[in-house]
């Protein structure tokens, strides 16, 4: 089922995490100049989006993106308990979702080598397939046998899953019921292994510094 090529499709920033690991809040940190999650919004906002919707922690930190996003096209809405996992953040963002999607793509706020160009490819693909769900993996064709691709956001769910989105249980790590129970009419497009970088702890942070002063002209 092909799409119309007007059919909106909204972007969904998960930025509520704790950071536990990083030992303090990430979205604020500067990776190459600019905060962790301001790379991750610009990349969403030049996807092709209809309407983008950033999820933020209450308090300090919550204030901070959203001062870390002025300029963008995003509106907010506030995760109060973050430390019930990302399901409670897609559940927040479905629910301040406007009405009239034709599909939703999530993204993370931690990951500042993915661009604006596999967002709109997700897009792109959703709109010419109408697939319940469109996945993103990351791996390289000749890295052999034991290096297969590896599934990670940004992920795209047509509007008639975004219940089933809502209701994804605590416990799960967002949405992996619906990707298990879609598998056979998912699609899923490859992208380059080096974009799969989360900046989880202070090493990872150093890594991105390094590789995006690389790719600075």
């Amino acid at each position: 089922m092909t799409l119309p090529s007007h059919a909106p499709v909204a972007g969904v920033l998960l930025a509520a995490g704790r950071s536990a690991r990083m030992g303090r809040p990430k979205q604020l940190l500067p990776v190459a100049g600019v905060p962790l999650v301001r790379r991750a919004a610009q990349a969403l906002a030049g996807g092709g989006h209809d309407a983008l919707l950033c999820v933020v922690p209450p308090g300090e930190v919550g204030e901070g993106i959203r001062a870390a996003l002025a300029g963008l096209p995003f509106s907010f809405v506030v995760n109060p308990d973050p430390a019930r996992g990302l399901a409670s953040s897609f559940r927040v963002a479905v629910a301040a979702l406007p009405a009239g999607l034709a599909g939703v793509n999530f993204a993370l706020a931690d990951m500042p080598l993915l661009g604006a160009a596999q967002h709109a490819a997700l897009i792109a693909a959703f709109r010419e397939t109408g697939a319940p769900v469109v996945l993103a993996e990351y791996g390289d064709p000749d890295a052999g046998p034991d290096a297969g691709p590896v599934r990670a956001p940004p992920h795209l769910f047509r509007a008639d899953l975004l219940a089933a989105v809502r209701d994804a249980p605590d416990a799960d790590h967002g949405p992996r019921h619906l990707i298990r129970e879609h598998a056979a009419q998912a699609l899923t497009l490859t992208f380059p292994a080096g974009l799969l970088l989360d900046v989880d702890t202070p090493e990872a942070l150093a890594q991105a510094q390094a590789l995006l002063r690389q790719q600075a002209p």
